[in-house]
């Protein structure tokens, strides 16, 4: 994955003031447990003027991406609405997410400012990110809700 286009794609929610918190792997990455991943997972506000600001950031990370234009509010309603959109380089997916059923929205995930080479991003706590990874079917989420709660010394009530 490409380092720049991972900064510059963190960059871009603070300069475009999108309503997003950072969850998943790249979040758990940033709590200083690497998880590899192709994906960069944006828990999202969806409105038309959320949604406005996502395409703003996209353009200016990476142009000419015609696909940009087709992310809408529209897309991101429902009980797991998700868009998704690749980087030019072909090695990054951005899912940004309205909501993950009952479980998880932005305003309902815990978050915090993280500083990654000045840039601030809003990021999903360690317990937030326990709970979120936890309760998934998905084994590999379960792994990692095992990681962080033995890295960063979680209990069962986070």
């Amino acid at each position: 994955m490409d380092r720049d286009l991972v900064i510059r794609v963190l960059r871009a929610p603070e300069k475009a003031a999108i309503d997003y918190v950072l969850i998943w792997a790249t979040a758990t990455d940033l709590h200083g447990i690497a998880l590899a991943t192709e994906a960069m997972d944006l828990l999202v506000r969806a409105c038309e003027d959320n949604a406005e600001r996502i395409r703003a950031a996209l353009r200016a990370t990476h142009s000419n991406d015609s696909s940009v234009e087709k992310i809408r509010a529209d897309d991101l309603s429902g009980d797991y609405a998700v868009a998704r959109n690749c980087a030019p380089t072909g090695d990054l997916y951005f899912d940004l997410i309205a909501k993950l059923g009952e479980k998880a929205t932005v305003e309902s995930v815990e978050s915090e400012a993280k500083g990654v080479e000045c840039v601030r991003v809003r990021v999903a706590t360690p317990a937030a990110l326990y709970r979120l990874n936890g309760g998934t079917p998905r084994p590999i989420d379960r792994q990692d809700a095992v990681a962080l709660k033995d890295r960063l010394d979680l209990n069962e009530a986070d």
